[in-house]
């Protein structure tokens, strides 16, 4: 596959890619059990964008963003974390950047819970100031693997958790050399109420930075997951592509 990765390209290569569409992972570096690499996060996003753009044309990759707001996960090492505010400016002057440089499509790839409304808040305030900029986002794509894939796919949890069946299979089938199967655990909360968001601690909900059944994860779930998100991703562009951005539709 071509290289599309802005950190690998010479100037030169970037104008003769005639890119008109940018793709960023935002992902952290924190604890993911005793099992998975602590970037976990980043490394995920970072490889499904670069998929994407293998199959998308005009798209260039941007440098991942390794470290986001992981303050709720510092019971557990080695956790780095910017502030909520650092964060969110991160991600705006990325974007900016990347405005500034004639790019005006951009697709952001979340890999992190942390990371969420910093994403949001980040975006609204780009559409402030560049009302032009068009900006779409997978802003977690644990639960969208989840939806995707057949009901039968995980075995507990529909595959969700933090580092739990459906993180760790994406994780085995991605980079398996930074991952250690054997030391997998299962932690399902049981006392959280459905419908209603508890804003827990992370060391509130479980002992060992993990959460769901990581003993269920195998890098055959994991290869379904990528396909199903990638895919995902891949007709999103595509359509806007197709319509330009434009959002709006046709009324009578």
């Amino acid at each position: 596959m071509a290289n599309h990765e802005l950190m690998k390209l010479t100037a030169a290569q970037v104008k003769a890619g005639n890119y008109d569409k940018a793709i960023l992972a935002i992902g952290s570096c924190e604890a993911h059990g005793p099992h998975l690499a602590e970037g976990t996060d980043t490394l995920v996003a970072h490889m499904l964008a670069c998929k994407v753009a293998d199959r998308v044309q005009g798209l260039l990759v941007l440098p991942p963003v390794t470290v986001g707001y992981s303050a709720h996960y510092d019971s557990f090492p080695f956790t780095l974390t910017l502030g909520y505010d650092t964060i969110t400016q991160v991600i705006y002057d990325i974007i900016e950047s990347v405005l500034r440089n004639g790019v005006n499509k951009i697709f952001l790839v979340c890999g992190h819970d942390g990371n969420i409304a910093p994403i949001e808040i980040a975006s609204r305030k780009i559409k402030e100031v560049y009302p032009d900029a068009r900006i779409a986002a997978l802003p977690a794509w644990w639960v969208t693997a989840g939806e995707l894939l057949p009901p039968d796919t995980f075995e507990v949890w529909n595959g969700l958790g933090h580092a739990g069946e459906g993180e760790s299979s994406i994780a085995y089938y991605l980079y398996p050399q930074w991952c250690q199967p054997e030391l997998a655990t299962c932690v399902v909360p049981d006392h959280l109420p459905k419908y209603i968001e508890i804003k827990w601690d992370f060391g509130e909900i479980t002992n060992t930075a993990q959460t769901g059944d990581a003993t269920k994860a195998t890098p055959e779930k994991g290869e379904k997951m990528t396909k199903v998100l990638v895919d995902c991703m891949v007709e999103a562009i595509e359509n806007l592509d197709a319509c330009g951005w434009n959002y709006r539709t046709t009324g009578v």
